[in-house]
Order: C-alpha cells, then sequence, then structure tokens
C-alpha cells in the first residue's frame, strides 16, 4: 500500500505540480503523511525541483539532498543535472565532490556525462581532465555516452585536437557521436573540418543535415546551407527553422521570409523555432504589416497556445512601435505568462519610453510571483536609465541578488553606468566602474564614453578612450565618439588628429542606414548614396520638407555633430541627407503620390523607420518639426530607443 501511494503521489507530482509553491505543498504532505522516506517519491520531488522547475527551485533541490538520509546515485544524478543546466554549473561540482565521499552511491555514467557537461558550459579544461581521467579509472574508457560527452566538452573548451583524439579512441561510435564532431568542429569555427566528418559518415540522419545547416548559417555560409537543405532526403521544423532563423538573425530579411512562406506551401505546420525566427526578422526590420499578417495567421490556423509565439509576437509590435496592441496580445495570452512575456512587454514599453509602466508592470510581475531573471532586470534598469530614474535604477539593481539571488553579470553593471552617464552624473559612472567587483570590458568603458560625448566631458573621455585603446585598440567607433567631443568643444586639431588616425589604421566608420516600410515593401537608405531612382526620389522630396520646416518651423541645422572644421553653410549640408531623414522623405513622398488630388502635402498618417546607429541632435529636431508642420506621427528606432514624434514633440522628452 505504501509503494501504491508512492507512485500515486509521484503521478499527482509530474501532473499538476507547475510552480515552486505548489512543489513545497507537495513536500509538505510527504513530509507529513511520512512518503519523504520512500526513495521514488524523495527522487522525485528532487527532480521536479532540479529539471522540471530548475530555477528558483533548484535551490530547494539542494536542501532535498542535504536532509536525505540515504541519497542513492539517481538523486544525486538529478541533482548534478540540474545545476549543469544552470547559471551556475560550478555547483555541479561540489555536488559531484559530495558523490565521490559518499560510499552508498557510486559513481556512474549518468554522473559523468552531466558533470562533464557542467565542465564544458564552465569552459574549464582543468575540471574536465580530471573527470575524463576519473572516468578512465573507473573503466568507462570506452562508454559512448561518457565519450560522446568527454568530446563535446573539449570541443567547448577550445581543444579539438583532443576531441578528435576522444573520437579516434573510442571502438564503437553511433550518429549521435558523429553528430557531436560535426558540431565540435563548428564549435571551434572549422567549417572545412566540420564538412570532412559530415562526409565521412557512414549514415546520415535527418539531426545530421540540421547541424550541417545551422553550422553554415552561424557563419554566413548560406549558399552551402542552401545546398544541403536542398539535397536533404526529408525535412522537419527544425530543418525549416534553421534557415528562418539564420536568415534572420544575420540581416536576410527578405530570404527569413521567403522560407516562411515556401514552408507554408509546403503544408508544413510551422514550430514556435519558425515563427518566432520570423517574427524576429519584423522585430528588426519594424514590419508592422508582416507582423500584423503573421498575427493573424497564428490565430487561424490555432498556434495561439503557443506561449513563444505570443512572446514573439509582443517582441515584434513592441519594436514597431506599437505596444498597445504588444500590450493587448500580452493581456490576452490564452496559456499562462512566462518570465519572457513579461520580459518583453516590459522592455517594448522601456524601449519606447513609458518607464512608469514599465515599472508598474514589474511590480506586477513581482506580486504574480513570476521570479524575474537576469533578463527581465535588464530591462527594467533600461527603463530607469533612459527615464533618468537614478535612484530607483540602484534600488531595483540592489534587489537583483539581495531579494531574488539574481548575480549581477556584466550586462547589469553596464546598464548602471549607462544610467549614470546619461543622467550626467559622469564622476559617479566612472567611480562606479571602477569599483566594480569583476573588470570592466570594452563595452563598459565604450557606454561611459558615449555618455562622456553626450555630456561634452573631454578630459574623462580622454581617460575612457586610454582604457579602450588597451582593450579594443581597432574599434573605428570609439575613434568616432572621441573626434565627436573635440567637435563639439571646438578642438578642431584634436578631432583631426584623431581622423588621421583612424584613415592611418584604414579604421572606417560604420555607414549609418535606415529602413522605412512602405506599402508593405521595406526600403533601406544610406547617407550619400545615389544610386537608383528610388534614393533620388527621397531626395527630391526632402529638399522639398527641409525648405518648408526652415520656413514655417524655424529650423537651424544642429551642426555639433558634424565632426569636420568647416564653414557652418557646409556643415549643414553635411547632415542634411543623414539616412533616416531620406527614409522619411521618400515614405512622405509615396504617401503624397497615393493620396487623393488635393492633399499632395502628405499630411496625416504614421511613417516608421529603423536606423542602425544613435540618432543625431539635428535629425531628431527635424523629426519634431517635420511631425508639427506635416501633421503626421513618425515613430524611429534608432540603436537606443523608440522615439515617438507628435506634432513637434518626442516621446523621450529630449533625453536619450
Amino acid at each position: 500500500m505504501q509503494m501504491n501511494n508512492a507512485e500515486q503521489f509521484c503521478t499527482l507530482l509530474s501532473k499538476t505540480c507547475k510552480s515552486l509553491r505548489s512543489l513545497l505543498q507537495f513536500h509538505a504532505h510527504a513530509t507529513k503523511s511520512g512518503l519523504d522516506s520512500d526513495l521514488l517519491v524523495a527522487g522525485n520531488l528532487l527532480l521536479h525541483c532540479a529539471v522540471n522547475l530548475s530555477g528558483a527551485a533548484l535551490r530547494h533541490a539542494a536542501l532535498l539532498l542535504r536532509h536525505s538520509p540515504n541519497p542513492d546515485p539517481f538523486m544525486y544524478n538529478t541533482l548534478i543535472r540540474g545545476f549543469s543546466q544552470s547559471h551556475s554549473p560550478h555547483k555541479s561540482i561540489s555536488t559531484f565532490s559530495q558523490m565521490l565521499k559518499n560510499p552508498n552511491s557510486p559513481l556512474d555514467s549518468f554522473t559523468f556525462a552531466f558533470t562533464l557537461k557542467s565542465a564544458a558550459n564552465m569552459r574549464c579544461l582543468r575540471t574536465g581532465t580530471q573527470l575524463h581521467s576519473q572516468a578512465l579509472l573507473r573503466g568507462l574508457r570506452s562508454h559512448l555516452f561518457v565519450g560522446t560527452t568527454l568530446l563535446s566538452m573539449y570541443a567547448e573548451c577550445g581543444r579539438i585536437e583532443f576531441a578528435q583524439k576522444v573520437f579516434d579512441e573510442m571502438p564503437d561510435r553511433n550518429i549521435a557521436t558523429w553528430n557531436a564532431l560535426v558540431t565540435a568542429f563548428f564549435r571551434s569555427g572549422d567549417v572545412i573540418g566540420a564538412e570532412r566528418v559530415f562526409n565521412s559518415m557512414p549514415a546520415k540522419g535527418l539531426i545530421s543535415h540540421n547541424l550541417m545547416i545551422a553550422g553554415y548559417a552561424k557563419f554566413g555560409e548560406f549558399v552551402l546551407a542552401e545546398k544541403v537543405f536542398d539535397e536533404m532526403p526529408s525535412r522537419d521544423d527544425v530543418s525549416w527553422g534553421t534557415m528562418i532563423v539564420g536568415f534572420a538573425q544575420h540581416g536576410w530579411f527578405d530570404h527569413a521570409f521567403r522560407y516562411f512562406r515556401e514552408l507554408v506551401r509546403a503544408g508544413t505546420t510551422p514550430s514556435e523555432v519558425s515563427l518566432t525566427g520570423v517574427l524576429s526578422a519584423c522585430a528588426q526590420m519594424g514590419a508592422l504589416e508582416f507582423t500584423k499578417i503573421l498575427q493573424c495567421y497564428i490565430e487561424k490556423v490555432g498556434l495561439l497556445w503557443m506561449i513563444a509565439a505570443n512572446n514573439a509576437l509582443i517582441d515584434a509590435y513592441s519594436k514597431c512601435g506599437y505596444t498597445d496592441t504588444a500590450r493587448l496580445v500580452f493581456e490576452r495570452m490564452p496559456g499562462g505568462k512566462s518570465v519572457v512575456s513579461w520580459t518583453s512587454i516590459i522592455g517594448g514599453l522601456a524601449m519606447q519610453g513609458y518607464a512608469e509602466e514599465a515599472l508598474n508592470l514589474f511590480s506586477k510581475m513581482e506580486a504574480s510571483r513570476i521570479y524575474p531573471d537576469g533578463t527581465t532586470f535588464i530591462a527594467v534598469l533600461y527603463a530607469c536609465s533612459h527615464a533618468g530614474l537614478v535612484d530607483r535604477g540602484r534600488e531595483i539593481f540592489d534587489k537583483m541578488s539581495r531579494v531574488y539571488g539574481v548575480e549581477p553579470r556584466i550586462e547589469h553593471y553596464g546598464c548602471m553606468v549607462d544610467l549614470y552617464g546619461r543622467a550626467g552624473q559622469l564622476t559617479k559612472a566612472y567611480e562606479f566602474v571602477i569599483d566594480m567587483p569583476v573588470r570592466a570590458n570594452d563595452v563598459i568603458w565604450r557606454t561611459l564614453l558615449g555618455s562622456c560625448t553626450f555630456h561634452g566631458n573631454v578630459k574623462l573621455a580622454e581617460e575612457v578612450r586610454g582604457r579602450l585603446s588597451e582593450l579594443d585598440p581597432g574599434n573605428s567607433g570609439d575613434h568616432v565618439l572621441l573626434s565627436n567631443v573635440y567637435a563639439c568643444a571646438g578642438k578642431w586639431k584634436d578631432a583631426a588628429s584623431v581622423r588621421k588616425a583612424m584613415a592611418e589604421r584604414n579604421l572606417a566608420k560604420t555607414p549609418g542606414w535606415s529602413m522605412v516600410e512602405v506599402n508593405k515593401a521595406m526600403y533601406t537608405f544610406v547617407a550619400g548614396v545615389k544610386e537608383d531612382d528610388v534614393t533620388m526620389e527621397a531626395y527630391e522630396k526632402l529638399k522639398e520638407v527641409m525648405a518648408r520646416v526652415r520656413v514655417e518651423g524655424g529650423y537651424v541645422p544642429e551642426v555639433v555633430d558634424v565632426l569636420h572644421d568647416i564653414e557652418e553653410e557646409e556643415k549643414a549640408g553635411a547632415i542634411v541627407a543623414h539616412s533616416e531623414k531620406l527614409a522619411v522623405a521618400f515614405a512622405m513622398a509615396r504617401a503624397a503620390a497615393a493620396a487623393a488630388p488635393g492633399n499632395g502635402n502628405g499630411n496625416g498618417g504614421v511613417v516608421r523607420v529603423v536606423k542602425n546607429l544613435r540618432v543625431c541632435k539635428d535629425c531628431h529636431g527635424v523629426m519634431k518639426l517635420i511631425s508639427k508642420v506635416y501633421e503626421i506621427e513618425i515613430l524611429l528606432r534608432d540603436r537606443s530607443r523608440f522615439h515617438s514624434f507628435r506634432k513637434g514633440i518626442c516621446s523621450c522628452r529630449d533625453y536619450w
């Protein structure tokens, strides 16, 4: 009867326990009824904590093992497995050490496989080789599972030659082993080596082809990826998803859309990966109309139950500037909301400058007992940073580890530097960097340099640039930022010296581009490029627009962003044709052409633009004037945030 009760308990646990709170109730019942002494019950409780729930539940899993009077190998292995998949893989190693000391829990192949995965995740070669030695001592040299995991560990640690040696010495290999070696070569950046292994495989499965597609896509070898895809004997949703995601991640958005259309035409139901991949392309492009089409498709074929698809819709609508629609998707999600759901909507509101709304949602997230993760805190700190809420940001940063046990990563420290820097508290930002418990990387220093540029602090900019020259001397953006500081301060000789150094080292400035959606098609503009009719159409309209904002809006060029010591008139000409101005002018030209007779001014409507760099002060001012003079709304997403221009006012309140 006791065994039957244990089996019933475990069945109910696996079917109904969905949260740590629920699990604690199950544990209390097991303790009260005496079932917790049953190894089956204890093992299943630990499994649910460590693997099914993971996250914050891992702490409870460790307590279960610690207080178990006779933990068996399954319990040890389960906790090791849980930590190996977490942000604390080093705790797997300490659990392994505890297991070594327990004579009643002998190490087996699963022990080594899970612990080796932790060593791989930590990129700790020393730990990996020690585990290798331990496995050999226990006669696991020829074990297929352990050998395959060893191979992957060496690859993760950057020692492809050791991975190859393990493979060569394995007496037996299966397709998983061959696939692991293919992955190992791709991980080491050796595309030719991966091809060699793939071509040598005695038998290839669907997974093998998918690995080649993923590897080629990772390195941007899309011609080769398409060749493998076309020659595959069969395809699954992973095949399609890999192509779509690969193209989207590398900016080949049209190809991502094309493969999604082909997937649908082929009668294949898209997976979460395919849907999130194509929606990611929409988000990056700001393709609102295609996002709407995809939402209709998701609803039509009954895929609204996919949490990941809803999350991707939230992200896409947010990045298209439609936060109201994004919030509607969030509120109407048919299933439970995940931490990603909350993070996506908080991040979307933060990007639009709705800091208070984002922080209110964060409070609701806390009240709903959904534990925020590191990415959530990045979104919340971003909201504080772009609204100048310094004290609130500091409070939330302190709350991360104190309340939620989320240890700050380098990205969180970067958010704090940005928080202080945007608010003009440059000294505090610098002191924060110096006092950080982790060594500041180039991104941290570059963030501070950007703040120095914005606030015109030449002295600190020079100090920060010195730090960056040690970490990343070949970054052209750092030279541009420093040159900008000098130009704003009128130090033209210093600015020229920086530009000369760039020229001598062949460091080119990243070209600015802007994309705009017009009639369900995307158009890209680059400043200074006049190579087709579309661009010429944009230039012609821009002349008219600039003339009108001068007369009716009182436009005066903001020339401080031009880095050259030239006459004011020449500076004005250099900034007038920035890519975002061209994109807006082109959209207005097409809107005016499509309007009814007599409405040639392009009045009314919304223009949506995506830009790869931060918008300059002059363009920001021009967008405000255009929105007022032409009575249109302009949604501009730059590298930093969203700007919504209406009636001469920007949603960022000129704080960006």
